[in-house]
């Protein structure tokens, strides 16, 4: 990579912008015909009630619940990553970068509808929003409801500003490259971006900026987001160890999601010139340790609630350890710890196909933990009489089928757009590189090719 010159780079990496092949049609009309059924099975049950879902008395939280969790914290893939990436200089995260910040966004975005879907009556979703009313009636400032409301937008907010912000000096390489409608429309997404040192210190300015406000806010969002349910009196939620858990799962999955994403751009996007084996195994190592971190958060939360022996608790543990829901327990610690580790631990299984399968089972994982977390609590809350079981049906798994396509979908058209890896990072990267012919641009020159 170090040997091509600017105008190879510029071919390569703006090469998937033009032109649609059979193969991303046929894809692409797949994936949208599986959103378009979620559709469809949302407004049915908009129109029906929340009773064509399985959620009944006791657990009013099921699948939606689960999903919304999961994707909240599948968003820490890309901009709590990169921006710890570059406040610490990783010189090798220039490829990676766009790849996990555009992770963040549409998971976030999918994440923020389930308490939308969750309501059965969407129509009153405003109801969850603090706003100022003549009968100054406003949500309660106590719930931790209203507190998602306002760290899942700020975060948001944060996350799309840290997408845009690096990718208007790509918009302006398009534009110049571009002609007709194309070209007004990309004239437009770069914002006035000719290439100018000021530009260019406002541009690094405000992206070290962005990168030192998001990575609490980042934390912050997960956090709230576990005490929705270390706020309630529910068996084995009630818990203080729920935070730092809840974030470690999070950016466990999402590096997971990260990696798997990497794997498949490489593929079919003939990325192999720049998503390199290095960036998967160091991707990897860091897995590896939240792998093992995760692992002792599991370990410490069972370990006190079976010590402890409380009659609320062990119905629960009892339940996810040899019980009805054993086998999802047992199904999330191979794919979380048992199978990732020995793949992660050893340097010749740590290849790029090792680290995808080890990816895979994790997002497999994290999302059986969810449900672990969510439904077993409520199945077996307290007294007996009160016990119950939840079973989904074809709206719920419909809707969940949905959300996996529609951030593929989401992807795939991203990648059409917008290069997928950032054209000028790579150059400025690539300048370090020792090389006689010292052919890599100066950044003031991306945008005038």
């Amino acid at each position: 990579m170090a040997t091509k010159t600017p105008e190879q780079i510029n071919d390569d990496l703006l090469r998937p912008l033009s032109g649609i092949s059979g193969r991303y049609a046929l894809s692409a009309a797949l994936l949208a015909g599986v959103a378009v059924a979620a559709f469809c099975a949302f407004f049915y049950q908009a129109y029906t009630g929340l009773g064509v879902s399985g959620l009944r008395w006791p657990v009013f939280w099921g699948f939606y619940i689960t999903n919304f969790v999961f994707w909240i914290g599948l968003s820490h893939a890309g901009t709590l990553i990169s921006a710890i990436l570059r406040l610490s200089n990783a010189t090798w995260r220039r490829p990676v970068t766009r790849c996990a910040e555009v992770i963040t966004v549409f998971a976030l975005s999918i994440g923020a509808m389930f308490p939308i879907i969750h309501l059965g009556r969407p129509w009153l979703a405003f109801w969850l929003f603090p706003y100022p009313s003549e009968r100054r009636i406003w949500p309660n400032i106590h719930s931790p409801l209203l507190w998602d409301f306002f760290a899942i937008n700020t975060y948001l907010i944060a996350s799309v500003t840290f997408l845009l912000l690096p990718i208007i000096p790509d918009m302006a390489l398009v534009r110049d490259r571009a002609a007709g409608l194309r070209k007004k429309i990309y004239r437009a997404l770069a914002l006035g971006w000719t290439g100018t040192p000021k530009q260019w210190h406002r541009l690094e300015t405000a992206m070290h900026v962005m990168a030192i406000v998001v990575i609490p806010v980042a934390v912050s969002v997960h956090s709230i987001v576990s005490w929705d349910f270390a706020m309630a009196p529910v068996p084995m939620w009630h818990s203080t160890i729920f935070a730092p858990y809840f974030v470690c799962g999070a950016i466990f999955s999402g590096i997971a999601a990260l990696l798997l994403a990497m794997a498949l751009l490489r593929k079919f996007l003939h990325l192999e010139e720049y998503l390199l084996p290095i960036h998967f195994e160091n991707l990897g190592k860091l897995l590896l340790v939240m792998s093992v971190l995760w692992f002792y958060f599991i370990f410490a939360e069972r370990l006190t609630t079976w010590y402890g022996n409380s009659v609320g608790e062990m119905p629960v543990f009892w339940a996810t350890q040899h019980g009805s829901y054993a086998p999802l327990f047992w199904t999330m610690m191979f794919c979380n710890f048992l199978i990732p580790v020995p793949i992660l631990a050893i340097r010749k299984l740590r290849s790029i196909t090792g680290t995808a399968i080890a990816s895979f089972t994790i997002v497999i994982g994290m999302w059986l933990e969810r449900f672990l977390i969510i439904v077993p609590s409520l199945s077996h809350k307290y007294l007996t009489y009160s016990w119950g079981t939840y079973r989904p049906t074809w709206v719920e798994i419909t809707i969940t089928a949905g959300t996996f396509s529609g951030l593929a979908l989401l992807y795939m058209i991203f990648s059409k757009v917008v290069p997928i890896i950032s054209i000028w990072e790579l150059k400025v990267g690539l300048r370090q590189v020792p090389h006689s012919a010292r052919i890599i641009v100066e950044p003031k020159e991306v945008g005038a090719d």
